[in-house]
């Protein structure tokens, strides 16, 4: 009986926890407050890699969403300098209520000027 308990418990230890998915989002680079950024008219969260993007994966005119995400793991770039920029965010994708986060990897500027809000 001891054994089959033991089991369970190495098997329960062992059982897969849930994966954090690599996404990329474009949108507004917001500040809030200091150090609090947000990116705003935001693009649904694509599975992506965690390198910055590509040229090709920059979009000619910058795209408007509906999403809101706050940003996470800021301090490692230089954010004030894309502040109310477009730009592609990747990072890992922490879906949330009522604001999903990401956890920066890279910034990528796509334009000086942001999108209008999307419909």
């Amino acid at each position: 009986m001891t054994f089959v308990i033991l089991l369970l418990g190495l098997l329960q230890a062992a059982a897969p926890s849930a994966k954090v998915e690599i996404v990329s989002v474009t949108g507004c680079l917001k500040e809030s407050a200091p150090n609090d950024w947000t990116l705003t008219v935001a693009t649904e969260p694509a599975p992506s890699s965690a390198n910055a993007a590509s040229a090709r994966e920059i979009p000619s005119a910058p795209p408007a969403g509906k999403n809101v995400f706050k940003l996470i793991g800021v301090s490692e770039f230089n954010l004030p300098a894309h502040r109310d920029h477009t730009v592609i965010i990747k990072g890992l994708f922490i879906k949330a209520t009522p604001v999903s986060r990401v956890n920066m990897t890279s910034v990528t500027m796509v334009s000086p000027s942001c999108a209008p809000a999307g419909k």
